[in-house]
């Protein structure tokens, strides 16, 4: 039997995802959230998932070790999406990629110092407008790199900007808007063809119904 093997992120992407996966008439037989597996079985035995970390399903699927994921447009540009297809936006986890610090902040004379997890990203982005930045690379608490003075302003994703605006933040220049997209490993699509182009299908008629 052929096999579909769906890579998905813990969090808001994988709770925005399963209503999308049931219209399919895929379900999963145990609850993410309490089971300890990391390969879950589902109503259609042809499809399993797997739960891993966001950062990671881009790799799972560009080796192969997955055939599909849903990964979030942030997590796509940061890995540079070599080796993927991206047929489809899922439009769900809808969220921006911005500059974000406080209004007064002045470097002085060195070079602007900005803490992010999307060091490519925001090389390219700065780089594109002429300036040269630090980047200091944080995994979490971004908010907190200017108000201890670790970073001048920071690249991170905002959703309602409530967080920033609890902390003395605002956001300053948009980078990108983001949500989940549908990515497909190159040599499945050639292997298993009828079977991930039937699920693209599905889900973009659920995406997008006529």
């Amino acid at each position: 039997m052929e096999t579909l093997t769906i890579a998905l992120s813990k969090g808001r992407i994988l709770k925005e995802t399963l209503p999308l996966l049931e219209k399919a008439g895929i379900q999963l037989l145990e609850n993410p959230d309490t089971s300890r597996k990391l390969i879950l079985d589902t109503s259609d035995p042809a499809v399993k998932l797997v739960i891993i970390r966001a950062s990671d399903v881009p790799t799972y699927v560009q080796y192969g070790a997955a055939d599909i994921g849903i990964a979030g447009k942030d997590v796509l540009m940061e890995h540079g999406g070599d080796g993927l297809y991206e047929p489809l936006d899922l439009n769900i986890a809808n969220c921006r990629l911005m500059v974000a610090g406080r209004t007064e902040a002045d470097s002085g004379q060195r070079r602007l110092r900005v803490a992010t997890k999307y060091v490519n990203v925001t090389r390219d982005y700065f780089a594109a407008g002429g300036s040269q930045v630090e980047i200091i690379k944080l995994y979490g608490s971004m908010e907190l790199a200017p108000l201890v003075g670790l970073a001048d302003i920071i690249v991170d994703l905002v959703d309602t900007g409530n967080t920033l605006k609890a902390n003395g933040l605002e956001p300053m220049e948009k980078i990108a808007d983001i949500s989940s997209r549908l990515i497909v490993n190159k040599a499945s699509m050639k292997m298993k063809h009828a079977k991930v182009q039937g699920f693209i299908d599905t889900l973009t008629t659920i995406v997008n119904p006529a």
